[in-house]
């Protein structure tokens, strides 16, 4: 029997980069929520069939009208986040871990509008494959190494390095598990889900997205989504 393709959006974020009153996932471009510019693009893709939400607590009921008012079907259920995006995730997966004993699960900033849908397919090809799939870009600009002082040690070759976006994919088994050990140790030092994968021994399987594929966090990251989404509206126009 095919496992079910679960999307977990995390939306937990306060907004305190970037700067407003509103958290960022709640800001609009042509009258829809950042967030739900991200939930219409896992709606629309084919091989999804759930969507599952852990959002700020006292943001969950704005957070399903605006669902219902973008007429999405495909959520099935917003938890409260945690303090931490790992937090947030982890109620998610439990959330999922209801519902499913196994699945494909991606797991995706609710503040990455730009994702596109042959991306979410090669993420699921992915861990279906190799048991996860990383999404990266490549490094288009030098990257380098330094150390507590400011001084490069290390200039790293262009060519063999990536970006780490999202989705970052899993079987709910394998990142559930890693979550619960992580929580046994009391280690919360991970900055997102495939460093903890990678730190519990997990062999992690990369697929390119998007150079758009864009985290909206700061206000020049707002100003370049929007300037990007009005070039995709003319360019559709026309």
């Amino acid at each position: 029997m095919r496992l079910h393709n679960v999307a977990l959006i995390f939306a937990g974020g306060v907004g305190s980069r970037m700067g407003g009153d509103v958290p960022k996932q709640f800001l609009e471009w042509n009258g829809k929520a950042v967030i739900i510019h991200t939930l219409e693009v896992f709606e629309r893709c084919g091989m999804i069939d759930e969507i599952v939400i852990a959002c700020k607590e006292e943001w969950i009921d704005h957070t399903w009208e605006l669902i219902h008012g973008a007429g999405l079907q495909k959520v099935v259920s917003i938890v409260p986040g945690g303090i931490t995006a790992l937090d947030s995730q982890y109620n998610g997966l439990c959330e999922i871990k209801k519902r499913h004993s196994e699945a494909v699960v991606l797991i995706h900033d609710g503040v990455r509008p730009l994702v596109d849908e042959g991306t979410i397919v090669r993420c699921i090809e992915g861990v279906l494959e190799y048991g996860s799939a990383i999404t990266v870009t490549k490094a288009i600009e030098t990257v380098i190494r330094v150390d507590e002082d400011g001084e490069i040690t290390e200039i790293l070759d262009r060519d063999l390095c990536r970006m780490a976006k999202a989705p970052q994919c899993f079987l709910l088994s394998e990142i559930l598990g890693a979550h619960e050990k992580s929580i046994a140790e009391g280690n919360h030092t991970f900055i997102d889900s495939a460093s903890m994968m990678r730190y519990y021994g997990a062999r992690l399987h990369t697929v390119f997205g998007e150079q758009e594929n864009i985290k909206v966090t700061t206000p020049s990251d707002y100003y370049m989504y929007l300037g990007i989404s009005r070039a995709r509206e003319e360019k559709n126009e026309e």
